[in-house]
């Protein structure tokens, strides 16, 4: 496969007509080092985030041994893609078939759960199993993230003192796990939820092997600037050391958008403009599907475009399906000047882009290439390796 260096070179050589994405394996490689390197812990790849085994073997190459499944298909891809990773089977709720697959299969041995009915599963699953390390997913706030994830999963605190007994009873390793919710935007969600992690402990009266943070580290958007990650991992820290827990006892993290959102762009093709509505070659049903259905703003730019401080026209997008719903709407800040035929750089992609597409209408087609150029936004170089929030790194987020 051919690389190029950045959109501009790859539209001007091929004139795509099918969306494109743009992967940077060394901006996921630099992710991947930064959180090896600094987060005081275990960093488990949330493969939900961006399941492409290029993307796995890269992460494994810089480090990352231990991946977060949530389904019996992810533990397929992972352990076909990586024979000697560590499987971790984060979904709290899951098939009794799945279990006993992943179990006897695929050498899994860390399961997560919050409740007694999957602790039961579990242990029918792996044939009552003494080897088993076992995560109970307590239920925390996700107030400080942009995405909640606070109702689906997780056990309340106050309810969870029978669940973790019985789990230190079947786990040879026990360990309490917990998500603030997706981009979290300050490191004041994780010491909040290990608050709550401190009183199920104490009401419980159990000994705890291990502290799984889980996800919720963010990326950069346009209005959407975190601190620096330095900040999350120092406040995890230090309130995990003053945990009630084994002294032996390992921290882990769960981040996924924060490991692959930097990894890909995504090139697409005016097809039409209406005054400020654009029709592109992507959208809903495709790699947009986050920006569609949740209002995300991605960054985007003309590629091309001879100059970055042009007057610019918040844009909203419609994809190619002739559905309604296909529709983004920003706003999305281009040049006035764009017209059909003209190519979109929309960047910070590659987490939960190319996982969430579909062939719904008939579309979905892509085509994939390296480029060596940076993304449009990085925590991992400069000043966003140590910047502080402008008043406090744990302050509340913006209102």
């Amino acid at each position: 496969m051919h690389n190029y260096h950045d959109a501009e070179e790859l539209t001007k050589a091929l004139s795509p007509d099918i969306p494109v994405l743009l992967n940077r394996p060394h901006a996921a490689r630099r992710a991947a080092r930064y959180f090896i390197e600094q987060f005081p812990g275990q960093a488990l790849y949330a493969v939900k985030a961006n399941p492409s085994p290029a993307l796995l073997q890269l992460l494994w190459e810089e480090g990352v041994t231990h991946f977060d499944v949530a389904s019996i298909d992810e533990v397929r891809i992972v352990r076909a893609a990586l024979p000697d990773a560590t499987l971790c089977y984060m979904n709290p709720v899951k098939q009794l078939a799945s279990i006993r697959e992943a179990y006897h299969v695929h050498g899994v041995r860390v399961f997560s759960l919050d409740s007694l009915e999957e602790l039961e599963k579990i242990e029918t699953g792996t044939d009552h199993s003494d080897e088993l390390t076992l995560c109970v997913r307590i239920r925390v706030a996700s107030e400080f993230a942009e995405i909640s994830l606070a109702s689906k999963f997780g056990i309340e605190v106050d309810e969870s003192t029978e669940l973790l007994q019985r789990a230190r009873q079947t786990a040879d390793t026990l360990g309490i796990c917990f998500h603030v919710g997706s981009q979290a935007m300050t490191p004041l969600a994780y010491v909040h939820a290990l608050e709550r992690v401190r009183t199920a402990i104490v009401a419980a009266s159990v000994t705890v092997d291990i502290i799984n943070v889980g996800g919720g580290f963010p990326s950069i958007y346009p209005d959407l600037d975190p601190v620096s990650l330095n900040h999350y991992f120092t406040a995890i820290d230090r309130t995990f050391e003053d945990l009630p827990i084994s002294y032996s006892a390992e921290l882990w993290c769960e981040p996924g958008r924060a490991l692959s959102a930097e990894y890909s762009s995504l090139v697409v093709k005016v097809e039409r403009r209406r005054g400020t509505e654009l029709y592109i070659n992507d959208g809903a049903y495709g790699t947009l599907f986050d920006a569609a259905h949740i209002g995300w703003r991605f960054p985007v730019r003309l590629v091309g475009a001879e100059e970055d401080n042009v007057a610019a026209t918040g844009f909203s997008f419609y994809g190619p399906t002739c559905d309604d719903m296909d529709y983004m709407a920003g706003p999305f800040n281009l040049p006035d000047s764009i017209k059909a035929g003209d190519y979109i750089e929309i960047g910070m992609i590659g987490a939960y882009g190319s996982a969430m597409r579909t062939k719904f209408n008939g579309y979905g087609s892509s085509d994939e290439y390296d480029v060596t150029d940076e993304p449009m936004a990085s925590l991992y170089v400069g000043e966003n390796l140590d910047r502080s929030d402008r008043d406090n790194v744990v302050s509340f987020p913006r209102v």
